[in-house]
């Protein structure tokens, strides 16, 4: 498969979910977002706990 035809296929496809905006009705943006916020510094504490050599 050559580069131009990979891009000839994945323009098509892009262009055939035009209609929908991206969006999923089930995801809340906020509710995503504080979940990664949660996640992230879930991740820094834990990393912190483990470097006490500081």
């Amino acid at each position: 498969m050559s580069l131009h035809s990979t891009a000839a296929s994945l323009v098509t496809l892009a262009s055939e979910g035009g209609e929908h905006g991206g969006n999923h009705e089930s995801l809340n943006p906020y509710l995503t977002g504080g979940g990664a916020l949660f996640v992230l510094l879930l991740l820094l504490w834990v990393t912190t706990r483990f470097n006490r050599d500081r």
